[in-house]
């Protein structure tokens, strides 16, 4: 995992006048995917992304048992932020089916192998690369962030070994080389399930 070390203070979150990575979709058109049993991440996943997927995945498996879809257009995020969501799922009764769409890559592939099913539109592309991390604080606070951060990391290789049947040695290798793959290789690499057809 590369890590930006500092000793100053970093700023982080939404800097006001400054487009945030991820849209909001209107109240309405979320209603509308809800009542479907959709729910769609897309940007950076961070942890505000994260909580609010988090929660409606809980409020979907809550109302029934039917499969759940979670479309996923996702280069980047945070390893916390993406184990939250893949928690989630973990412990939901729902089955949940993963949609990749866009780009998906860093710690967004580790909901990728949480799904019961997965699959991606034929113009995905999947980016296999370590999270960047911008650490603050002490040395000993940087040393025990750096600690923590490479323990998800190994969860994370392991996690996609197990999806995709890779040993994790081969995940870990592709992740610091950050190989990109189109949807036909990432079938091929065992990430995805299948490339939903055109209509």
């Amino acid at each position: 995992m590369r890590l930006l070390y500092s000793e100053a203070m970093s700023v982080t979150g939404h800097i006001p006048g400054v487009p945030s990575g991820r849209r909001r979709l209107s109240a309405w058109l979320q209603e509308k995917l809800f009542e479907r049993r959709i729910v769609l991440i897309t940007g950076p996943l961070d942890d505000d992304a994260a909580a609010e997927a988090a929660a409606a995945l809980m409020a979907l498996d809550a109302a029934g048992a039917a499969p759940i879809e979670l479309h996923l257009d996702s280069q980047d995020g945070t390893l916390e932020s993406a184990f939250l969501v893949i928690d989630t799922i973990d412990q939901l009764r729902a089955a949940v089916r993963i949609h990749g769409r866009g780009q998906v890559g860093g710690p967004a592939l580790g909901l990728m192998a949480a799904g019961a099913h997965r699959s991606a539109t034929p113009h995905t592309r999947f980016r296999l690369r370590q999270p960047t991390a911008r650490l603050t604080g002490t040395p000993d606070q940087i040393a025990a962030y750096s600690r923590q951060q490479q323990e998800l990391l190994w969860r994370l290789h392991a996690r996609l070994a197990q999806a995709t049947g890779r040993p994790a040695e081969e995940i870990a290798e592709d992740m610091r080389r950050g190989r990109s793959l189109d949807a036909q290789e990432a079938r091929e690499y065992g990430l995805i399930d299948e490339i939903s057809a055109a209509r």
